[in-house]
């Protein structure tokens, strides 16, 4: 081939003032400084920060119509110190359900008796040391059994177990708050992802059949979720595959769970959050994609800010 150099001059252009356009400078942000107004004014109403707001918007809307947000979360969420706030908003109305998965339940529990958690993975895993205390083992290996016995599930066996033994911190916990509140809190397992599954007191069953209370436990609540918010909060594979079912099973049972608000915050974007959470759903979806310990607090402070304002 021997190409020759298109004629430029014989190209067709428009006036930018008709282009349609994505960014105005009505959306700019504003530097705002402290005491001239709220932190959430200076943000663009632009991508993610765009979200955020509108996020905070479905949340409180949820709340004045009196439809559920369900709040799911990772562990890492509480290792990040957040409890605090997402405990605030709890007490507040804005949260009305909860569901975690083993990590989140671990490091709750261990945040709650002992006021500390999150070891040094590598330097334990060097010679099997990791995972290995005793007492948090015993705490969830037991709590998966008395929910098995009992058929509740192991979120509402492990917040009363939290209560009776008067854990030191249970001011900070999750699991103890739903319980006081009488918000549904579940926690779903998958077998061999934790550590409390390397000690001999782990079983199976037990963990299983807890776990399967707290689902259906779970699609009961997302049976409800119309007009609501589901909020995936570092959950990257178990709690998007757990949604994605409970919301299958509400609307095989002929439950009308069309028009609500599936939102994932997380410091990566994965596969199944975007699929399961925010695509197969069909709701509205929006997306935040950052740091936790950043973006918790701005969402919090936006909700807050938003919920004294009148409705529009």
């Amino acid at each position: 081939m021997k190409p020759k150099p298109l004629d430029f001059s014989r190209l067709r252009t428009s006036s930018v003032s008709d282009r349609a356009h994505k960014v105005d400078t009505s959306l700019f942000a504003k530097p705002v400084a402290p005491g001239e107004g709220d932190v959430t004014d200076s943000f663009p109403a632009i991508l993610g920060a765009a979200n955020l707001m509108r996020l905070a918007e479905r949340i409180v809307a949820a709340k004045r119509a009196g439809a559920p947000v369900l709040l799911g979360f990772g562990g890492h969420v509480v290792k990040t110190g957040l409890a605090p706030l997402l405990i605030d908003l709890m007490e507040r109305g804005f949260v009305s359900a909860l569901c975690t998965n083993g990590s989140g339940a671990i490091h709750d529990v261990e945040i709650a008796m002992v006021g500390h958690s999150s070891e040094d993975v590598g330097a334990g895993l060097d010679d099997g040391s990791w995972g290995m205390v005793h007492e948090t083992a015993a705490m969830l290996n037991d709590g998966a059994r008395r929910a098995a016995e009992s058929g509740e599930g192991l979120g509402a066996t492990l917040g009363a177990m939290l209560h009776e033994r008067k854990a030191p911190n249970a001011s900070l916990s999750l699991l103890h708050t739903a319980k006081r509140l009488d918000i549904p809190f579940t926690v779903h397992v998958a077998l061999g992802t934790d550590t409390v599954h390397m000690h001999d007191g782990a079983d199976g069953s037990s963990i299983g059949a807890a776990s399967m209370n707290d689902f259906r436990k779970l699609c009961g609540v997302v049976a409800q979720l119309e007009g609501g918010v589901y909020l995936n909060l570092g959950s990257a594979v178990i709690l998007p595959e757990v949604f994605v079912k409970a919301l299958n099973v509400a609307r095989n049972l002929g439950e009308k769970v069309e028009s609500f608000t599936t939102a994932n915050l997380d410091m990566l974007r994965h596969y199944r959050p975007r699929v399961n959470v925010l695509e197969r759903p069909a709701g509205e979806a929006l997306e935040i994609t950052g740091h936790h310990e950043i973006n918790v607090p701005l969402l919090r402070w936006a909700i807050l800010r938003l919920a004294t304002e009148e409705p529009s």
